[in-house]
Formats: structure tokens, C-alpha cells, sequence
């Protein structure tokens, strides 16, 4: 057993019970976003958060010890993204990255922003013309140092 066979587990268990992600988000009280990407593997439970998940998708010790171990983070397949959704993000970055990377340094300098001291809101965005998808990113600046 790995941490991908608790994932299949918890998607398994998802689809049976007719969840969502913000049903089970706030069973385990973080964001739906933490939360998607803890139960997919991307991020460590705390012993309560990896408990409630044992409950909701009836988890053994093994499988709820997986939850609270450290994971490989990347999830991708693949260097280039297959999937439509995930390669327009893919897209973006390519379009955007360097625009992106260009306006943060000229407002904050050398540096970067942080995935880890970071944050994620997805939001549905109601419009005449077609609904909107609204993704909000925010991550700290983490500056260079010199030494």
C-alpha cells in the first residue's frame, strides 16, 4: 500500500457517498482547496484531520497513517499536461509566466512567491455572457538574500 491507494480509496468513497469537496472540507474544517489537495495527496493531515477522513471513507490505521506522512508533492503524470483543464494552466504559465514574474519583481523585487506560506480561493464567478471560473493565488514574498 501507498499514499495513491488511500487516494483512489478516498475518491472511491467520494463517488459512493455522493460528496463534495466543500461537504468534506467542512467535515474536516480546512478550505475545500486544502482540503482537495490534502485528500489527493498534496498535503499532510494533522492526526484530528486524518480522523475525520477515516470516518468519512472508512479508512483502516494504515491507510489513515498514509494522511499524516509527509507526500511527494507534483501530482502531474506527465511534463506536459494532457488533460484540457489542467493544460490551460499549463497554458497560462507558458503565456503569462513571464509577465507574472516580471510585474512581481518590479513591485516587490528579487524573489519569490511562496507555495508553502500560501493560499487558494476558487470561486464561481456568475456571468451574463458565460459563468466565470474566479481563482484568487496568494502567497507570501520570500525575498533573496545576499550573504
Amino acid at each position: 500500500m501507498d499514499r495513491n491507494d488511500v487516494t483512489k480509496k478516498i475518491l472511491a468513497a467520494k463517488v459512493a457517498g455522493k460528496l463534495t469537496w466543500a461537504e468534506i472540507a467542512a467535515e474536516i474544517g480546512k478550505s475545500k482547496e486544502w482540503t482537495t489537495a490534502a485528500l489527493l495527496g498534496q498535503m499532510t493531515l494533522d492526526a484530528k484531520e486524518a480522523g475525520v477522513a477515516r470516518e468519512l471513507f472508512d479508512l483502516t490505521d494504515e491507510e489513515t497513517a498514509w494522511l499524516q506522512i509527509v507526500p511527494y508533492k507534483g501530482s502531474l503524470p506527465t511534463a506536459v499536461p494532457t488533460d484540457p483543464l489542467i493544460y490551460r494552466w499549463y497554458e497560462i504559465v507558458n503565456v503569462y509566466g513571464t509577465t507574472i514574474k516580471e510585474l512581481i519583481h518590479e513591485e516587490f523585487g528579487d524573489g519569490i512567491m511562496s507555495a508553502i506560506d500560501f493560499s487558494l480561493d476558487i470561486q464561481r464567478e456568475p456571468n451574463a455572457n458565460g459563468d466565470r471560473v474566479r481563482v484568487v493565488l496568494s502567497g507570501k514574498f520570500l525575498p533573496y538574500k545576499s550573504y
